[in-house]
């Protein structure tokens, strides 16, 4: 198959996928590890959690395993995900090369390397205390109700925001041994990070969505766009705010917060929701983004308590 062109970049067949027998692409494809922003922007909550209460240095492993359970489970979901959405992919220009929807991987295969990348997931399951491991599991339900989301509403961009943060929640069980509120303000605060970021990840696709009748929080924030961004960020900078207040009243401990909150800064005021690379390129940056409130959270979790 031929790769289709850089405008269309679900598809590209880059690095060590490219370089994989056309059997085995398919597969590597479907769980987009050819991209890995996705499994990076999973990671980060989780992360942040772990280093919020401390254990970023002496529970290295654990942040290990969030690394290797994001890369399965952000894998199964895209192998999910597309599995339900083949039919709406096929009719999409960006993702009509996606391996179900264009015939690389039957649904039938890709049920079962769903299965395979769900028992890693188990794997990394079973290093957590039962309390946090309950709290994972519970994960399921909104996980498979993701798909079907942008049928039926506008914002499936929320419930990304609650999939995509839950690790937040496991890392923060994990860690204090309860859903305390310092975790919770830091989950919400990443739910409103994850509907900013993928609203501009959802303006690639306004033109073909609109067609199709997918609904996006791109399509219903129309020509605010750029201002519901910088609310979602700012709500998540306030909420990250109030969380590290918990752990540490101390205006230093805030003040970890402002370079990934000026990160942000720059990506709503450049932003052109006209411009799809662009956006890409924003979506892509938060990356860094996780990485500095990552940087917070450490300098916080270590100099606390």
């Amino acid at each position: 198959m031929t790769p289709p062109p850089d405008i269309v970049p679900d598809s590209q067949h880059r690095g060590l996928a490219g370089a994989l027998p056309p059997g085995v692409r398919g597969y590597a494809l479907l769980a987009r590890f050819d991209r890995p922003i996705g499994w990076q922007l999973l990671f980060w909550p989780g992360a942040w959690a772990i280093a919020l209460a401390g254990g970023a240095i002496d529970r290295w492993d654990l942040i290990a395993w969030f690394a290797l359970g994001s890369v399965a489970m952000r894998g199964a979901g895209c192998v999910y995900n597309d599995i339900v959405d083949r039919d709406i992919d096929a009719r999409v220009e960006r993702t009509r090369h996606r391996p179900i929807a264009s015939g690389m991987v039957s649904v039938r295969a890709a049920w079962i390397w769903l299965g395979v990348l769900c028992l890693v997931g188990v794997v990394v399951l079973i290093q957590l205390h039962a309390h946090a491991a309950i709290v994972a599991v519970a994960s399921i339900a909104p996980v498979a109700a993701y798909p079907f989301m942008k049928r039926i509403t506008w914002w499936p961009q929320a419930w990304l925001g609650i999939v995509f943060s839950w690790g937040a929640l496991v890392g923060w069980s994990e860690m204090a041994g309860a859903l305390t509120a310092p975790g919770l303000l830091l989950y919400a605060g990443a739910i409103a990070w994850v509907i900013g970021y993928d609203t501009i990840y959802a303006l690639q696709d306004r033109e073909d969505d609109a067609l199709v009748g997918v609904r996006s929080s791109a399509l219903a924030l129309g020509a605010r766009v750029r201002q519901g961004v910088a609310v979602f960020y700012g709500v998540a900078v306030l909420l990250w705010s109030a969380s590290l207040w918990l752990v540490r009243p101390d205006p230093l401990a805030l003040a970890s917060l402002l370079p990934a909150a000026a990160h942000l800064g720059w990506q709503v005021a450049t932003l052109d929701p006209g411009d799809g690379a662009g956006a890409l390129a924003r979506f892509r940056s938060n990356r860094l983004a996780g990485l500095l409130v990552f940087a917070a959270w450490f300098v916080v979790g270590q100099t606390s308590g």
